[in-house]
Order: C-alpha cells, then sequence, then structure tokens
C-alpha cells in the first residue's frame, strides 16, 4: 500500500481549498511602493509619490477561475480567504470563513473604481498585514451613464454585467442600479450540475450631491447570492518533481468531485443525519448590504470622509478535500456505493465538511478627516468593526472514491451502508462577536526637494466574547449541553509604517521602509478542541532599495525582510498504514522570508507602457514540529510550501487617443508548487505536504 501511496497523489491541487485562492499571478513583498508615476518638483527633481494606491498594478482575476482578484505574494502562504478586499473603505466580509469574499464582492461594472492598496496604507488605515484590492461602488452621477459587459466562452460561460446611474432632480439628487449574474461551468464537467460558479447580485442607490461642491452622500443596498464548486487535480508524481497525467484524468478538463455530488453528515450539535449537496442551497450564501458613505469639505479646510455599513449574511458552506490515495485488490472488500460491483484499483480518501445555515452580522464605520497642511498631508480617523456568528460548525465526515473523472463513491469493509464513516472527528464549533475599535493617523510629509517621509500609527483594541469547546471530537461525535465554555478576551494592537525617499539627484536616489503590524486570535482559532495560544503575533517588515525614474523608464530594486509568528496550523493527518485512522494536529509556527525585488515600467513611445517585475525569495518555517501516529516530523528552516521562490511578472498597456482605458496582455510566471492549504497525506510514513 505504502508503495501505490507514493506513486499516485492527489495533492496535486489545480484550485486551492475554496478554489478562489490560487497564486499564479503574483506579486512581491517588494511592491509596496512600487512605482509611481515620477513628478517632478520645481528644480526638476524626480521621485517617488506617496500615492496611496500602486497605479501599475492591474487587479486582474485569479488565472485559474473568474472568482475573484489574484492574491498578491508576499512571501507568506496565501490564506484561504485571499487577498483583502475593500469596498467603500471597508472589508467586504469581516471574516472569510465561511463567508468567503467572492460570495459577496466580485470585479464589476457596478464598482466605480478598483486599485492596488499599497501594505503600509492597509497597516495605517486597518492594521492589517499585506495588500489589498481598494474599490468603491458606483454611485449616482449628474449624467446619464449606461456601463455594460457580457462574457461568455467555448465552455458555455455566461456572465452579464450591467449599471445605469443618472440624475433625479436638479437639487442635487442622483440614482444607480445595476446587477451582474455569473453563470460559469469552468473547464471541467460536474457530474452533477452544469455550473462551478452560480452568482447573483443587484445594487441599488441614491447619491445627493452638495451644493458649492462640498461633496456627496451616497446609500446604497446590494444583496448577493453565490455557490461554487472546488476541484482538483490527480496526477502521478515522480522523481525530481516530475508530474504525468493518468490515463483516465485531464489535468484541468476533468472532475475529481465525487459524481454525485452529495455528501452525507451527522449534525454534531443535534445528531441529526441528512446529506448534503455540493451545489445548490446546501452551499449557497446569500447575504444583504446596506452602506452609507460619501464626504463633505469643512469651512476650514478639513474633508470629512465617511462609510458606514449593515451586513447581514447567510451562510452555508459545502466542501470535499482529498487527503490520500492508495491501491486496493479485489480482496480489500470495495464496491461501487451506486450498484454494489466489487472495485479494485487506487481508492482516493476524501475528507467531507459541510456548514449548515449560518447567520452572520457585521456594522461597521470608518470616519476620517484629512488636510494639506503646507507641505504636510495630513490624515485622521476612526474605524470600528463589529462582527457576530451564530453557532457556527463544521460537520464532517470521510468516505472513499473512485480515482478518475467524475469519481464514484466507494462502500468499504469499515464504512456504513452509504460509504461514509468518522462522522464528526475533526468537527468544529464557534460562536460569539468580535469587536474591534481602531484610532489612526498618517503623514506625508515633504521635507525637501529631495527628501520625503510618510509615516503612520494605528491604535487598536479588540474584543472577544463568545464560545467554544475542548471537548475532543471522537468518531460520532454530537455536543452535549455541558461542553462548551465561554471566551473573554481584550487585546490591544499596534501598527504603522516609516518610509522614506531621498534624491540623490533628480532621476536617481535612495528609498527604506520599515511597517510593523500586531495582532493575536480571531473567534475561528477557537473552533477545534484547543485553547489556541493567545500570545502577541508579531510582523517587522524591513526594505532598503535604490529608484531610478525618467520620462522612459520608472525603476525600483530593494531587497526586504519579513517574519511572522503566531501560524497556526489545523492539519488533518492519514495514517499510512491504515486509511480509515485519521487525526487532527495543531501546529504553532513563524515563517520567515529574504527577498530582492526589481519592478521597472517602461515607456519608450506615447501610449505604451511594459511593466516587468522579478522577485528572488526564500521563504523558511521556524518553529514547525508535530507528533503523528507515533513519529515525530520537525519542518522547521525547510522551505514554506505552495510560496514561490522566483516570481517573473510581464505586462503591456496599449492605450487608445486619450483614454484611461486600453488593451493589457500580462504574463505570470513563478515557480511556485500549488498544494492544499489545510490536509497532509502521510506518503511512506511521512508527510508530503504541510
Amino acid at each position: 500500500m505504502r508503495k501505490s501511496t507514493l506513486k499516485i497523489s492527489a495533492l496535486g491541487l489545480i484550485l486551492s481549498f475554496a478554489t478562489a485562492f490560487g497564486q499564479e499571478k503574483t506579486d512581491s513583498l517588494a511592491v509596496k511602493n512600487a512605482l509611481k508615476e515620477a513628478s517632478k518638483t520645481q528644480e526638476g527633481v524626480k521621485t517617488v509619490t506617496s500615492s496611496k494606491e500602486d497605479n501599475n498594478r492591474n487587479v486582474m482575476l485569479n488565472a485559474t477561475n473568474n472568482t475573484s482578484p489574484r492574491d498578491v505574494n508576499i512571501g507568506l502562504p496565501a490564506t484561504v480567504g485571499g487577498i483583502t478586499i475593500l469596498e467603500n473603505d471597508l472589508p467586504s466580509v469581516y471574516f472569510f470563513w465561511p463567508e468567503l469574499p467572492n460570495k459577496t464582492w466580485r470585479q464589476s461594472v457596478g464598482l466605480e473604481r478598483t486599485g492596488l492598496l499599497k501594505m503600509d496604507q492597509l497597516a495605517n488605515t486597518m492594521g492589517d498585514l499585506g495588500f489589498a484590492v481598494n474599490s468603491y461602488s458606483q454611485t449616482g452621477t449628474k449624467d446619464f451613464k449606461l456601463k455594460g459587459k457580457f462574457t461568455t466562452s467555448n465552455f458555455g460561460w455566461l456572465q452579464g454585467d450591467v449599471n445605469a446611474s443618472g440624475p433625479i432632480s436638479k437639487n442635487g439628487w442622483t440614482y444607480t442600479v445595476g446587477a451582474f449574474a455569473n453563470y460559469d461551468p469552468s473547464t471541467f464537467k460536474l457530474g452533477f450540475n452544469r455550473n462551478v460558479d452560480e452568482t447573483k447580485i443587484f445594487r441599488a442607490g441614491l447619491t445627493k450631491y452638495f451644493n458649492d461642491d462640498k461633496g456627496k452622500i451616497s446609500i446604497l443596498y446590494k444583496y448577493a447570492d453565490s455557490f461554487n464548486v472546488g476541484n482538483y487535480a490527480v496526477f502521478q508524481y515522480g522523481a525530481e518533481g516530475k508530474v504525468t497525467e493518468l490515463d483516465n484524468f485531464r489535468i484541468g478538463r476533468d472532475s475529481y468531485v465525487v459524481n454525485d455530488g452529495q455528501i452525507r453528515m451527522k449534525d454534531i450539535l443535534s445528531g441529526q443525519d441528512y446529506w448534503a449537496g455540493m451545489s445548490g442551497k446546501d452551499n449557497r450564501t446569500s447575504s444583504h448590504n446596506i452602506d452609507i458613505f460619501g464626504n463633505y469639505l469643512l469651512n476650514n479646510g478639513w474633508n470629512f470622509k465617511f462609510s458606514t455599513r449593515t451586513h447581514f449574511a447567510t451562510a452555508r458552506m459545502s466542501t470535499i478535500i482529498p487527503l490520500s490515495i492508495f491501491n486496493a485488490d479485489a480482496s480489500a472488500g470495495y464496491t461501487l456505493a451506486s450498484n454494489g460491483q466489487a472495485y479494485s484499483g487506487p481508492v482516493g480518501t476524501q475528507l467531507a465538511m459541510h456548514t449548515p445555515e449560518t447567520p452572520i452580522t457585521n456594522i461597521a464605520g470608518r470616519f476620517s478627516l484629512n488636510k494639506q497642511i503646507r507641505n504636510h498631508n495630513v490624515t485622521v480617523g476612526l474605524l470600528e468593526q463589529y462582527y457576530n456568528i451564530d453557532k457556527f460548525t463544521s460537520n464532517r465526515s470521510f468516505f472513499f472514491q473512485t480515482v478518475g473523472a467524475q469519481p464514484q463513491r466507494l462502500i468499504g469493509p469499515n464504512t456504513d451502508s452509504y460509504g461514509f464513516y468518522n462522522y464528526n472527528s475533526g468537527g468544529e464549533f464557534h460562536s460569539g462577536t468580535e469587536n474591534k475599535l481602531s484610532v489612526y493617523a498618517n503623514d506625508e510629509w515633504k521635507i525637501s526637494d529631495n527628501f520625503n517621509l510618510s509615516y503612520g500609527l494605528h491604535l487598536r483594541n479588540q474584543i472577544i466574547d463568545g464560545q467554544y469547546s475542548t471537548t475532543p471530537r471522537t468518531q460520532n461525535f454530537v455536543f452535549r449541553a455541558n461542553d462548551f465554555q465561554n471566551i473573554k478576551e481584550n487585546w490591544f494592537h499596534v501598527a504603522g509604517s516609516l518610509n522614506a525617499t531621498y534624491n540623490i539627484n533628480k532621476n536617481f536616489g535612495l528609498l527604506a521602509n520599515f511597517l510593523y503590524t500586531e495582532e493575536n486570535r480571531r473567534l475561528e482559532s477557537y473552533s477545534q478542541p484547543f485553547t489556541p495560544d493567545t500570545g502577541k503575533i508579531k510582523s517587522p517588515l524591513g526594505a532598503f532599495g535604490v529608484f531610478w525614474n525618467t520620462n522612459f523608464i520608472q525603476l525600483i530594486s530593494q531587497a526586504t525582510w519579513l517574519t511572522k509568528n503566531g501560524y497556526l496550523g489545523r492539519y488533518n493527518l492519514v495514517n499510512p498504514s491504515n486509511t480509515t485512522q485519521v487525526s487532527v494536529a495543531q501546529v504553532d509556527y513563524s515563517i520567515q522570508t529574504l527577498g530582492w525585488t526589481t519592478d521597472f515600467v517602461l515607456k519608450p513611445f506615447k501610449g505604451f507602457n511594459l511593466h516587468y517585475l522579478i522577485t528572488f525569495q526564500n521563504p523558511v518555517y521556524k518553529d514547525f514540529a508535530f507528533d503523528a501516529f507515533g513519529q515525530n516530523y520537525n519542518y522547521g528552516d525547510k522551505n514554506v510550501v505552495g510560496v514561490a521562490k522566483t516570481l517573473m511578472e510581464i505586462a503591456r498597456v496599449i492605450q487608445q487617443g486619450n483614454s484611461d482605458s486600453g488593451l493589457v496582455s500580462d504574463i505570470s510566471l513563478s515557480n511556485m508548487q500549488v498544494l492544499p492549504t489545510h490536509c497532509i497525506s502521510l506518503q511512506d510514513g511521512k508527510p508530503s505536504a504541510v
């Protein structure tokens, strides 16, 4: 069995855990100060401007799907939730699990503009680490505007997207209304449903423009309804990383999701047995969103900007994750669940997870003041975020399936009559509220024509009040009334950044950056029967480099260092000696990354831009060790799985006339190995991935 498991692995994933967050198109850590339009002072000095958004970055969808923005690689593993997405200066969802951002947000003509927020701005305004997509909803317009887009493909993809806006009256009232619908079968054929993704988003709102160009206020309503089915690819993994397709499975064209799309579960709260589907209502999230936002220019010159949100969602989620593959002969006793026919050959071990209907409430508000005071551009603000999730559960079961396109479920010697076993082994639960209250300030200070300094500080108080359980989740586990404990935590966090640029001459200069964020844990960290380490998680980042700006080229080259402690990994382990024996391990570890990035934009003639980026980085694990099935595994100082060591991106933009739009072609390459996010396959007694 071990030999067969070593030869065939289901861990070569084309799509990651939630299908939406692969990293085929990547940026790097160093892009936090990526090239901006060169600005001229009176003396003709070209320097790096301090715009809050990265103007050279196209916010593209993932190469693997059309549901979400591409992840931006900063030398740390991507989360299941992917890149942070802001809409109207507030997160589109407070936390990605179980309400993934692509269930309520899509790139659409219903957005007025979309950009990439730099790392220092995310640290200063949110207190978080990473990049963020910064988007703004289309508001009402003084003139009638109609935007539309229809997309299709030879695979049958259908996407319609339309938005209309215009005036209502002469005293400043305007409207906006839009609809987005996506029916995407992707490139692989499911055995139980036409579409892999079905999403509908409807928007409507009013905007009032104040007199004398003082500003505007908008109230917008958004309804979203979405489900998405994840897929995996199975292939033969040979020596030195050689990958070979199986005869009965085409990578990217076939589905490795069980052909009937049904999983049998036991409700971890009530004990009721039930079937859940991978499509339709069992995997659908719907939400209602009301935003009130705008700005008002005060008489003293301060610009008051505000954004508030009330968000109600009902989340459901069905997920299947491959764990391992082994060979079974005729004497092993496996039969096809559909007809009872005896089966021999490769057998896939699958983990099924289902979250029943879960209510989620998020109320948030951001209020800020901004003013140019001589050579200082000053912003001060307040951010409030309230989040409530009512009795989140992840019911779990395991099953076997054939290995190939549209696999069939198997009944084995250790399964029930439906082909499932180990109900709720590793099941999850948490319930309660989180509240974050922050104050922040930042300043962009032009000290001289040659020297620019920007800095910011973010202070945050986080409160968690909820319930969890430390009761072990064994086979057929169901919670009892006395199995729950209270969570009451109160933490204080500091974040901020310091960036400096100095021109040695009018075209060439030095830059230095420092960024720091802190966090503790989230309510979700208490889902398993462990009390998580709630120590401070610190993420310092430092960078030093050079820039060179002319009318024809804008270049940055810099070295970066980043470390982050407090990673909390929860892994589903399968014993290679007994594939029905499973275990859940929790690991606290750190990651350290060293990198060098060179990034330039070439403008050889008007209307043509060529953007090129290359990054070399070396992310490694620190303090990564765990025990499983009587053995100890230590991955300290090993390279981080799923994060590229070399990244390259080439993008060409051809503008037509004076339009801001144009033709974009983009190529992104990396040596990244894409592996599953939350599972480990034990091959020949050793984990094949972590």
